[in-house]
């Protein structure tokens, strides 16, 4: 059995790590055609292997938008262990497609932590740190990244072999995530065998960065039906769409 205090932190290293035919940087930002996807609601299952062994689980996201505004709920749950990530973003749609106000992550056996973004300062701060980092437009926190290149993808299309780079905010600090997309690709899913196309966040070094991998189905409105972390150590976490449901 995997050690209890190390299923937590593995999934949560994973799941909180959680975007063509140009490149968007958050210092050079330029606003692009963008295309939210529908309000729905979808459910995953999660298997997660360390040192060989593997641990399930299953997570649901909600996701709201209603064209000027936009939420994500997260819930993230383990066997054995119950509940053990609650996440949440909200914020306006603007021209740079999601414009978070606030995201917030409560995380098993921690007390939650919230990062804002003041819009009429500029800048964004953290619960968890004095870090403060100026808003320029386009700026992402960690459950909204994923919903940003979805909705990037839906409005500009994504070229294989292309990249797209974003500021993403996470707990205490911001850093550039690029991904290079590739080429699609069918997936074997609990809804059936779906086209996909597959992004991949480039490593800075790969003996120490973790490893994310999204998939977003042009055949199911560019929702992310697979999503995979992978630690240098050779840890994984799956992340695949099991359902999904429209939502008023």
């Amino acid at each position: 059995m995997i050690p209890f205090r190390t299923l937590p932190s593995l999934l949560l290293t994973g799941l909180l790590a959680l975007a063509p035919a140009f490149a968007h940087s958050a210092s050079k930002s330029a606003p692009r055609k963008i295309d939210p996807p529908p309000s729905a609601n979808l459910d995953y299952t999660i298997s997660a292997k360390q040192k060989g062994l593997t641990l399930n689980g299953s997570a649901l996201v909600r996701w709201h938008t209603d064209g000027r505004r936009y939420s994500i709920a997260t819930e993230t749950r383990a066997s054995l262990l119950g509940k053990i990530l609650e996440a949440k973003s909200e914020g306006a749609i603007d021209r740079y497609g999601l414009a978070p106000d606030s995201a917030s992550e409560k995380r098993f056996r921690k007390e939650q932590t919230t990062t804002t973004f003041d819009r009429r300062s500029g800048r964004i701060s953290f619960s968890a740190s004095d870090a403060s980092y100026p808003i320029k437009g386009g700026e992402q926190d960690r459950n909204s990244v994923t919903w940003q290149l979805v909705t990037l993808a839906r409005g500009n299309g994504f070229k294989t072999g292309n990249t797209v780079s974003l500021t993403v905010a996470g707990q205490k600090d911001a850093d550039t995530w690029t991904f290079k997309v590739g080429r699609q690709e069918k997936i074997s899913t609990p809804l059936g065998s779906l086209t996909a196309l597959p992004l991949t966040k480039l490593v800075k070094d790969a003996g120490r960065d973790q490893k994310v991998e999204l998939w977003l189905a042009p055949g199911k409105e560019w929702y992310p039906v697979r999503l995979r972390f992978s630690e240098p150590n050779g840890d994984t976490i799956e992340q695949t769409i099991s359902r999904i449901a429209p939502a008023a």
